[in-house]
C-alpha cells in the first residue's frame, strides 16, 4: 500500500467556516497576532489570550467537517494516509481520519503554562485560577510564534516516507512547516491543491490544482484511487 501525506492548512478548515487569520490585514478576529499568539502576548495579558482561545473553542463546537476533510479519510481505504495538520482544530478526526499529526498544537487541549507535557482534554472555557497539577495556570495547548515545534522532527520523517505527498489548504508561509516540502523523495509525487497563487517555489514536478479545498479533493479523489 503507498503511502500518502497530507500537509494541510487553515484553506481546508475555512470551507467549514472556521476563520483564518492570513486574510492580508495581518490580524486574526481583529487581533493583532502577536497579541493572541505568542509567549509575549501571553505575558502582557492572558486573560486577552485565553478568552480569545476560548472564542475559538465554542466556535469549534458549531463547525463541522466538510467533503474535503471526508475525502481525505475515505482515501484510508486506498492508502497508508499520514495527515500533517497546521490546524489546531478537531475536524480531520471527525471526518474520520486516524492519523493526525498537530504540528501547531490542539484547540481542545490544554497544559500547564509552565510545563507543556502536563496536558488536558479541554471542551470548555480556561478561565483565570484554573491549574494544572503542577499548580501553574492552564493555558491553551497550542505552538504559539516563537515556540518550538516539537512534532517536527516526527512530520519531517513522514514527509521523507511519502510516496505521494497533497498539500492543500496552505499557502506555506509558515515556517518551520512551509520547508516540510523539501524533505520528500525524489521520486514522490508532489500534488498542491490551493486557489490562490502563494509564491511558494514548487517546483516543476508539483501538480498545482488551483480550488479549493473541496473542489480539488473532488477532482481528485478518483484520480488518486487509480494510481493506489
Amino acid at each position: 500500500m503507498k503511502k500518502l501525506t497530507i500537509l494541510s492548512g487553515a484553506g481546508i478548515s475555512a470551507e467549514s467556516g472556521i476563520k483564518t487569520f492570513r486574510d492580508g490585514d495581518g490580524l486574526w478576529e481583529n487581533h493583532n497576532v502577536t497579541d493572541v499568539a505568542s509567549p509575549e502576548g501571553w505575558r502582557k495579558d492572558r486573560a486577552l489570550v485565553l478568552e480569545f482561545y476560548n472564542q475559538r473553542r465554542r466556535q469549534l463546537h458549531e463547525v463541522e467537517p466538510n467533503d474535503a476533510h471526508r475525502l481525505i479519510a475515505d482515501l484510508e481505504q486506498y492508502f497508508d494516509v499520514q495527515i500533517i495538520t497546521q490546524n489546531i482544530d478537531d475536524l480531520h478526526e471527525r471526518a474520520g481520519s486516524a492519523n493526525i499529526l498537530h504540528i501547531h498544537g490542539e484547540l481542545f487541549k490544554s497544559c500547564s503554562c509552565n510545563n507543556k507535557n502536563l496536558t488536558y482534554d479541554q471542551k470548555d472555557d480556561i478561565n483565570i485560577g484554573d491549574k494544572a497539577e503542577d499548580g501553574a495556570q492552564l493555558r491553551p495547548f497550542i505552538v504559539w510564534f516563537g515556540e518550538d515545534v516539537p512534532l517536527f522532527k516526527t512530520a519531517s520523517e513522514e514527509v521523507k516516507e511519502a510516496d505521494i505527498l497533497l498539500v492543500i489548504g496552505t499557502s506555506l508561509q509558515v515556517y518551520p512547516a512551509a520547508g516540510l516540502i523539501h524533505d520528500i523523495k525524489d521520486d514522490c509525487l508532489l500534488i498542491v491543491i490551493n486557489p490562490n497563487e502563494t509564491g511558494f517555489g514548487y517546483g516543476q514536478r508539483a501538480v498545482v490544482m488551483k480550488e479549493t479545498a473541496t473542489k480539488g479533493m473532488q477532482l481528485l479523489f478518483d484520480k488518486l484511487v487509480n494510481v493506489a
